[in-house]
């Protein structure tokens, strides 16, 4: 667990030995002064000055070395430095680097999952970054091309905006294995992480795109990046998209279900992952809970120290009293004698 707090600290802190002595001698100057000042007189009786009080100008001016001692204590105060510090103790946690490679092909609008298969896939990828606050994530998304919608990075609310904002039609349809692993990849391949994770989601079989994907789990192989397939899509039928009608609105057919299981099994093994098949949301949110059991890397996040300098507080009150000290003797004690 991280320990923090905020206390007071300062980075000058010998300064402050020269307050007990300004003191001192503020205290000795201020007495022979008011022995200089004052003469004794004896009297038979002190009622004849009761009636008499000291004027309150004479009285403020007495008191006025007392506002340039506070000034001088307060200037040296600042001159200490003084700071609050914000602590983090040093913690073990679990960090990875992971990319999230994303079907967007026109047959992941199919409706065989809830609203349907992209829409799912999105919002179980949202949940699982919430779940990996320490780590860095990134998304590419592909069809019959593919592309970095958002490069690998640890601030989250950046990458969930990214891929909330995916829709099917931003590339060229189709499906280009190979080719989303391979930027993928190439996301990863500069990462300094002890982890780097490639979460690979198809629905269909590859068709499209210059690099074959076992070339691309080669490449990945190459750079130590361990890659999870998941083909999404139920048994058999579902109703997905097969053309478009005049007006724009997609039409909806019965198909048959493709997925290669067996090249997704082998990009799988051949990097260190592991293959599963998300046939409803649920099996999908299963798989994603899976893998992030399964990805648990432990890091040591080294302590850090964060200051912010308070001596410009201390300073302003000692300027104000020197200010106040000037007012007052050039305007109201002017004829005080």
């Amino acid at each position: 667990m991280f320990s923090n707090f905020n206390h007071l600290q300062f980075a000058d802190g010998w300064v402050l030995w020269l307050i007990p002595a300004v003191a001192v001698l503020a205290g000795l100057w201020f007495y022979f002064r008011t022995q200089k000042q004052f003469a004794s007189l004896r009297i038979s009786s002190s009622r004849s000055v009761a009636s008499f009080r000291s004027p309150w100008k004479g009285t403020l001016k007495a008191m006025m070395p007392v506002f340039r001692v506070l000034a001088l204590i307060l200037l040296l105060v600042a001159m200490a430095r003084p700071q609050t510090t914000f602590d983090e103790e040093k913690v073990t946690t679990e960090g990875i680097d992971i990319v999230l490679a994303m079907d967007v092909s026109s047959s992941m609008l199919a409706k065989d999952f809830s609203p349907n298969r992209l829409e799912a896939a999105k919002n179980e990828a949202l949940a699982f970054i919430d779940g990996r606050p320490r780590d860095r994530v990134g998304l590419v998304i592909f069809s019959g091309e593919s592309f970095t919608q958002c490069p690998v990075t640890i601030d989250h609310a950046i990458m969930k905006n990214q891929l909330s904002q995916i829709k099917n039609g931003l590339l060229e349809d189709g499906t280009a294995i190979g080719m989303g692993l391979a930027t993928s990849v190439q996301r990863l391949k500069e990462s300094k992480a002890k982890s780097k994770v490639v979460i690979l989601m198809t629905d269909g079989v590859n068709n499209k795109g210059l690099i074959d994907p076992i070339t691309a789990s080669d490449i990945a192989l190459q750079f130590g990046v361990r890659v999870y397939t998941i083909g999404i899509g139920t048994n058999g039928k579902a109703m997905t998209p097969v053309a478009m009608s005049p007006d724009g609105q997609l039409i909806y057919d019965y198909t048959d279900v493709q997925i290669d299981e067996g090249l997704l099994k082998q990009i799988a093994q051949k990097t260190g992952g592991q293959y599963f098949r998300a046939t409803d949301n649920k099996k999908l949110k299963e798989i994603y809970q899976q893998i992030d059991k399964m990805e648990k890397t432990k890091i040591e996040v080294s302590a850090f120290e964060r200051k912010t300098e308070k001596f410009y507080v201390f300073a302003l009150l000692a300027g104000l009293l020197v200010l106040l000290d000037l007012l007052l003797r050039y305007t109201l004690l002017k004829s005080v004698p």
